[in-house]
């Protein structure tokens, strides 16, 4: 068993990795789990699951989002990542204040490339709309995250 808490000890704390979709919960159960093969990462056709702390598999939404296509959970023998586990993912995207339409630019790439169409721009007098999220909508996908061009976007793991 790997503490990762005591492994950041040097490197100073780390916030705790986002894990690929239907990772067992909570987080040791993952943890404990895992095996650190590499297969749910040689799986993810998107190439989301990357190596994370410890040699853990964590997800990585910087160029893309996960697609939920199930093959990271295929490819996982000890079952740390169970097709049972519901929801997939239980974070959900966090706009932070460096947003463009938050700044007056119009900007709405991040809700093109929602597909759950979690994040709407509801019109606004004397000023552009602004991104609300509907966070019972958001399924923490990640797809907003790589297509926001000031990287205002980001899918925290839930508490």
């Amino acid at each position: 068993m790997v503490d990762l808490n005591r492994r950041s000890l040097f490197r100073g704390r780390r916030a705790p990795a986002l894990r690929p979709p239907w990772a067992r919960r909570p987080d040791e159960a993952f943890t404990d789990a895992c095996t650190r093969c590499g297969d749910c990462q040689r799986a993810c056709p998107e190439g989301v699951v990357v190596v994370a702390d410890g040699g853990f598999p964590a997800l990585d939404f910087r160029q893309r989002g996960c697609t939920f296509c199930g093959a990271c959970a295929q490819a996982c023998t000890p079952l740390a990542l169970d097709r049972r586990v519901e929801p997939a993912i239980t974070a959900v995207a966090v706009i932070a204040d460096n947003c463009l339409a938050r700044r007056q630019v119009d900007c709405r790439v991040c809700g093109d490339a929602c597909e759950a169409r979690a994040l709407r721009f509801p019109p606004r007098r004397g000023g552009v709309p602004l991104p609300v999220l509907d966070v019972e909508a958001c399924t923490g996908c990640g797809a907003c995250v790589g297509s926001c061009p000031v990287q205002a976007i980001r899918v925290p793991p839930a508490a």
